[in-house]
């Protein structure tokens, strides 16, 4: 029964994958939310009592990847994260398969050894000496930026792990106006203030202004307040921009400051020998937030937080929990790597990056990098020719053109509002699957659905 049962649901979910890399097929098949809740042709999202089925089971199963949204159909530009690459979805298979967790070598030997040296490879790609740097993979880059915050401000001031904030001065922390906002939640998370985030103004670009974060500093300073980070953005979140690094780290060697790179979304680029002189000064850093899977096309979730200080990770979080870092194993205990963790519990998501960066090599991800760029670029350069777009449009239609293509199903591509550019299209290339075509299919269904308005 379970053979039969787990070799039907192989079925749904290879037909799923044929789908989504079908270009006639939508991306997805909307429906509003008290649809869904009120059941659709027998799928019901109410629990009940009684067991059900595995007839039952299978067509919830097949309806939940129905109603579901594509992530990594061709033509889905909508987010950071997208793509359906098969090495990375047989790992995750493998790593739900093996159902274990991260916090000792005792229960995840081989995922533990393989986690140490993926991060040594990250690390050495981010610039830094071998016998430096230290690492952790956390449950997304808002995380990691929080852990960055942390270990900052732990390297400073080490009585606040047991004094808390009432130990410290007043402190203030430096990041864009384009920055993503987990800095100011993390800032609220440790007790630090969003208050106390000092937002540093940008270019036309959306790079970060140094001589206004030298001011800000000075600002800071006059108001009584103890400057100790700066957060770097290398690939922001609307604009794509890369603040200018080596300025950066210049200020923060002035005025001894820790300077974290949030390289969620650019840290690709690392990867790829064309594109990588984009992240200049990163090896710098104190740390780094990078998503592989962004950029790099590894299935949610996978992403990283780097630290050039070795040590400092396990100084600042570990509590020697009795029950599972036992001094006095037979191995190692060095590689029982849980305590580094603000978690006790931690997912594996080691598995599938390996498994892609082997199948691919640091050449296959280079290559994978460089076409999505080339996809950015012949948007653009598309988008020169065209005379019914505006590169930054100024107007209302985004959002009436999105509720049109939602519905349709066939594209998809996010928009938004930044200052006094209104809802603009938001165009995001990270799906290996995409091609010259799809961006051509992506310009005319927005301009199909602009002239019915």
């Amino acid at each position: 029964m379970t053979r039969n049962f787990l070799q039907e649901l192989l079925g749904i979910l290879l037909a799923y994958v044929g789908k989504t890399f079908d270009r006639s097929s939508k991306v997805l098949d909307f429906h509003h939310p008290h649809q869904l809740k009120e059941g659709l042709e027998g799928f019901s999202l109410e629990l009940p009592d009684q067991p059900e089925n595995l007839e039952q089971i299978l067509v919830d199963c097949r309806d939940t990847l129905k109603y579901g949204v594509k992530t990594g159909h061709p033509r889905f530009f909508n987010q950071l994260s997208s793509g359906l690459d098969v090495i990375g979805l047989a790992g995750e298979w493998l790593t739900s398969t093996a159902n274990t967790n991260m916090f000792t070598f005792e229960i995840s030997p081989v995922f533990i050894l393989m986690e140490e040296i993926v991060l040594r490879k990250m690390q050495e790609k981010v610039g830094w000496a071998a016998e430096e740097g230290d690492g952790i993979f956390c449950p997304g880059g808002s995380m990691s930026n929080l852990y960055s915050l942390l270990l900052a401000r732990y390297d400073r001031y080490p009585e606040v792990k047991t004094g808390g904030m009432a130990e410290l001065p007043r402190l203030a922390l430096f990041t864009s106006e384009h920055s993503h906002y987990s800095i100011r939640k993390a800032a609220a998370v440790l007790g630090i203030g969003t208050k106390n985030v000092f937002v540093v103004k940008c270019d036309e670009r959306g790079k970060m202004i140094p001589d206004e974060l030298e001011s800000c500093i000075i600002r800071a300073k006059t108001s009584g307040c103890v400057p100790f980070y700066v957060n770097a953005t290398a690939g922001t979140t609307v604009y794509g921009a890369f603040d200018p690094l080596h300025n950066i780290a210049d200020i923060c060697a002035k005025h001894n400051l820790w300077m974290h790179v949030d390289a969620a979304w650019g840290g690709g680029l690392l990867m790829s020998k064309r594109h990588r002189g984009k992240l200049q000064g990163i090896e710098r850093a104190s740390s780094v937030t990078w998503n592989p899977h962004k950029m790099m096309g590894v299935p949610l979730q996978c992403a990283a937080l780097l630290i050039r200080k070795k040590g400092l990770l396990q100084e600042c979080n570990q509590l020697k929990a009795e029950y599972l870092f036992q001094p006095d194993k037979q191995y190692d205990v060095s590689y029982d790597t849980g305590d580094k963790s603000i978690q006790c519990g931690r997912h594996v998501d080691i598995f599938k990056l390996w498994l892609m960066w082997k199948a691919k090599g640091s050449e296959g991800f280079s290559m994978q990098v460089n076409r999505c760029l080339e996809n950015a670029e012949y948007l653009f350069n598309c988008l020169s020719k065209r005379a019914d777009f505006e590169l930054v449009c100024k107007s209302k239609v985004a959002p009436k053109i999105k509720a049109k293509m939602m519905e349709e199903g066939m594209v998809m591509i996010g928009y938004q509002p930044l200052k006094d550019k209104v809802n603009f299209f938001r165009c995001v290339f990270s799906n290996p699957a995409t091609r010259k075509e799809d961006v051509d299919f992506l310009l005319d269904e927005i301009t199909r659905l602009g002239c019915g308005l």
